[in-house]
C-alpha cells in the first residue's frame, strides 16, 4: 500500500523532480527534430512543413501519450518501471521473454551514450549565431567540459539533481510555449497541420516521405525514460506534468512551422529553426537556457541507466558492480562504474561525430528497438493480466506497425552513423547474454547435498576438542534455494579443506525476488543449537547488506529464546560475552580439470575474465571484511575423463 501511495500521489515537489529528471531528452527535441526532417539543402515547401508537424503531433500523441503515459505506466512492479521491471513481472510465464528484455535493455543503455552528446552539442552550436568565428574544436571542448561536470554531480543522487534541475526545466518549457505562441499568432492557420491527412500525404505521396520517419522519431526518443524513471518520480506526477510538457512542446513545434512557412521556397542552410523563432535581443538568454536544458536532457538517460543496471544485476544479466544509495528515498541510486563508462562513451561520441547533424544519424535506431521490445513484453503482461484478447491483439498490432515503420525508416541511418549505437548495444547485449548463460551453466552443474545427511558429522566435529576452534559461529553464504540442501563445496570446506570446528553452523541464502522492495527472512532449524539455515527474500532493488540483516535475525532469535549466542569459552561465558561470528564466502574459479565444448569454454572464460574486474563476493553481500574468509573453490563443469597416463617401472 505504501508503494501505491507513493506511486499515485501528486505533490509539487514530485512534479518538480519529474520535470528535472525525466523530460530532458524529449523536452529538448525541438532543438533538432524539424531541422532534421526538413533538411538543410532542400527548398522549403508548405505541404512538407505541414506534413512534418502532423507527424510530430500524432507521434507524440500515439507513441508517448497513449502507449507510455496512459498504458505502460500501469505496469508497475511495486512502484518501479522500466523494461527490466516489466520483464520481472512476466518472466515466470515464458522463458523466451529473456531475449526481448536483453535486447531492449541493452539498446536503452546504448541510447544513454548517444543522448547527452547530441543534446548538449545542439545547444552549444547556437553560439555560432552570436560568435560566427567560433571553431568546431572550441565547440567540442565546451561540450566535453559540460558533460564531464554533469557526470561528476551524479554522485549526489537523482533526488538532489532533480530538485536542482526542476526549476530550470520549468523555465525551459515556459520559454518553448511562449516562443511558439508568438509565431503561431502571426500564422494561426499552421494549427490545421494537426490534421492527420497531412501526415498521411507526407508518408505516402511525397517522394521519399516514408524515410523521413527516421527524423520524425527524434521527437519521441525520450518516451522510454518516462517509464524507466517511474520509481524516481511516481506515476501520477508523470501523468500530470506530461499534460503541461506536451502542450509546450507542440506550441514550439507549430511555432517553428509558422516561421518555416514565412521563408517558403528558401533553403534552410545553416539556420536552426529553434533559434530563428527567438527575437534577436533574446538570443543570448535563449542559448543559455537551452544549454542548461540540454545538460539536463542527459539526466533522464543517466538516471534511467543506473536503474537498469541495478535491476539487471539482480536478474543475473550484469556483473555485480558497486551500487551506492545517496539517500534513503526509494529509487535513488548511483552506480560509479556505469557513470564512468557512460562518460567515456559520451566523450568518444563527441570526438568521433563532432557535430550534432552527424550525431542525428546514430540517434534513434537503438531506442526504436527498445520500444519494440517493450511492446512485446507489455502485450504479454496484458495477456497474463487477463485483458480482453481483442485489446491485446489491437495493442500489439498497432504498436508493432508504428514502431516497425520507425525501425525500418531508421535503418537507412546505419551506414551513416547508426552502426555506432548498434555496435554499443550489441556489446552490452553480449555481456548480458554471457552473464546469463554462465549463471545458468553454473546453476545446472553445481552439486547440492542434503544437510541432514551430515548433521551427525557436524555435531561430532563441533565437540571434537582435538581440533582448534575456528569460530564460535561459522556462517557460510550458500546458493542453495531449498531449505534442506547446501552445496557439496561447503561440506568439503567444513570437513576436508581444513576442518572448521565451530559451536554453531549457519547457512545463509539470499533469494532475489521479482518484487523490487521485499525484505523478509525465514529460519530453518536443522539441529537446535548446532545448525541453522537462514533464507533472506530480498527485492531486486534492495542493497544486500547481509551483515546488518543477519545481525537483526540473530537479535530476533535471541529475543525468542531460539538460540544462545553467548561465547562457549568458559572464561568468557561467565561474563556473558557474545561469541565471535565468522563468515565464509566460496568464490568459484574455472578449474583446469575441465573438458568443455568450445561454446561453453568461451562463455566461461569471458565470464571469469570480466568477473575479475567486478566487486568481490564479500563486498557485494555487504559483509565486514575483518570477519570474512574468501575461499577459492574450483568450478569443475565437466571433469577430464580417460586420462592416458602410463606408469613406467623404476
Amino acid at each position: 500500500m505504501e508503494d501505491k501511495k507513493h506511486l499515485d500521489t501528486v505533490t509539487a515537489a514530485g512534479l518538480l523532480v519529474a520535470m528535472g529528471i525525466i523530460y530532458g531528452d524529449i523536452g529538448t527535441s525541438p532543438l533538432y527534430t524539424l531541422r532534421a526532417i526538413i533538411g538543410a539543402g532542400n527548398a522549403i515547401r508548405a505541404d512538407v512543413v505541414r506534413g512534418a508537424l502532423s507527424c510530430v503531433f500524432w507521434t507524440l500523441t500515439l507513441q508517448t501519450t497513449v502507449k507510455y503515459v496512459i498504458l505502460i505506466l500501469r505496469a508497475d512492479n511495486r512502484g518501479e518501471g522500466g523494461i527490466f521491471a516489466l520483464y520481472a513481472l512476466v518472466r515466470r510465464h515464458a522463458r523466451w521473454l529473456t531475449l526481448p528484455a536483453i535486447l531492449g535493455g541493452s539498446a536503452l543503455l546504448a541510447d544513454g551514450i548517444i543522448t547527452p552528446p547530441i543534446s548538449v552539442t545542439s545547444a552549444i552550436e547556437g553560439l555560432r549565431n552570436l560568435y560566427p568565428d567560433i571553431t568546431e574544436i572550441q565547440i567540442v571542448e565546451i561540450v566535453i567540459g559540460i558533460l564531464t561536470v554533469l557526470f561528476l554531480i551524479q554522485a549526489f543522487g537523482t533526488s538532489v539533481v532533480g530538485t536542482a534541475f526542476g526549476p530550470i526545466m520549468l523555465v525551459w518549457f515556459v520559454m518553448l510555449g511562449t516562443l511558439g505562441i508568438a509565431q503561431i499568432a502571426q500564422a494561426p492557420g499552421i494549427l490545421l497541420a494537426a490534421n492527420p491527412y497531412y501526415a498521411w500525404w507526407l508518408l505516402t505521396e511525397y517522394p521519399g516521405g516514408f524515410w523521413l520517419l527516421g527524423s520524425v522519431f527524434l521527437c519521441t526518443t525520450g518516451a522510454e525514460a518516462l517509464y524507466s524513471d517511474m520509481g524516481h518520480c511516481g506515476r501520477s506526477n508523470i501523468r500530470v506534468s506530461w499534460v503541461f510538457v506536451k502542450t509546450c512542446l507542440l506550441l514550439n513545434y507549430f511555432g517553428q512551422g509558422a516561421w518555416l512557412l514565412s521563408i517558403e521556397g528558401q533553403k534552410l542552410g545553416e539556420r536552426i529553426p529553434f533559434y530563428e523563432v527567438m527575437p534577436p535581443w533574446f538570443l543570448t538568454i535563449g542559448i543559455v537556457i537551452a544549454t542548461a536544458a540540454t545538460v539536463i536532457a542527459s539526466q533522464a538517460l543517466i538516471s534511467g541507466s543506473f536503474t537498469l543496471i541495478s535491476e539487471a544485476i539482480r536478474l543475473n544479466f550484469w556483473p555485480k558492480v558497486r551500487l551506492r544509495y545517496p539517500s534513503v528515498q526509494k529509487g535513488q541510486l548511483y552506480v560509479p562504474s556505469v557513470n564512468f563508462l557512460l562518460w567515456a562513451g559520451c566523450v568518444g561520441v563527441v570526438l568521433y561525430f563532432r557535430e550534432s547533424s552527424n550525431m542525428e544519424a546514430a540517434y534513434g535506431l537503438a531506442i526504436t528497438l527498445t520500444m519494440l521490445m517493450t511492446t512485446l513484453l507489455m502485450s504479454y503482461y496484458l495477456y497474463v493480466k487477463k485483458f480482453q484478447a481483442w485489446g491485446v491483439v489491437l495493442f500489439l498490432a498497432v504498436y508493432l506497425g508504428i514502431e516497425g515503420s520507425f525501425l525500418v525508416a531508421n535503418l537507412i541511418k546505419f551506414p551513416h552513423g547508426g552502426w555506432v549505437s548498434v555496435l554499443i548495444g550489441a556489446m552490452i547485449a553480449g555481456v548480458m547474454y554471457i552473464w546469463l548463460q554462465a549463471f545458468q551453466i553454473k546453476l545446472r552443474l553445481t552439486e547440492y547435498v542434503r544437510i541432514d545427511h551430515y548433521i551427525q558429522a557436524i555435531k561430532e566435529l563441533s565437540r571434537d576438542i582435538s581440533i582448534p576452534k575456528y569460530a564460535t559461529h561459522l556462517v557460510f553464504m550458500s546458493n542453495a534455494a531449498r531449505q534442506s540442501e547446501i552445496e557439496s563445496k561447503i561440506i568439503y570446506s567444513i570437513f576436508q579443506k581444513r576442518p572448521k570446528r565451530a559451536d554453531i553452523y549457519w547457512f545463509v541464502h539470499v533469494d532475489t525476488t521479482d518484487d523490487p522492495y521485499t525484505m523478509e527472512y525465514k529460519v530453518n532449524t536443522i539441529a537446535p543449537d548446532d545448525a541453522y539455515k537462514v533464507t533472506f527474500k530480498l527485492g531486486f532493488r534492495v542493497e544486500q547488506r547481509i551483515n546488518l540483516f543477519f545481525r537483526k535475525v540473530i537479535e530476533d532469535m535471541v529475543k525468542n529464546k531460539e538460540v544462545d549466542i553467548t561465547s562457549r569459552y568458559e572464561s568468557l561465558r561467565g561474563q556473558n560475552v557474545i561469541g565471535d561470528f565468522r563468515f565464509v564466502v566460496l568464490e568459484k574459479f574455472l578449474s583446469f580439470e575441465n573438458e568443455l565444448p568450445v561454446r561453453e569454454r568461451f562463455i566461461m572464460n569471458l565470464y571469469f575474465t570480466v568477473k575479475g574486474f567486478t566487486t568481490p563476493e564479500d563486498r557485494w553481500f555487504g559483509l565486514d571484511s575483518s570477519s570474512v574468509k574468501v575461499e577459492k573453490v574450483p568450478l569443475v563443469i565437466r571433469p577430464v575423463e580417460n586420462v592416458k597416463l602410463k606408469r613406467i617401472p623404476t
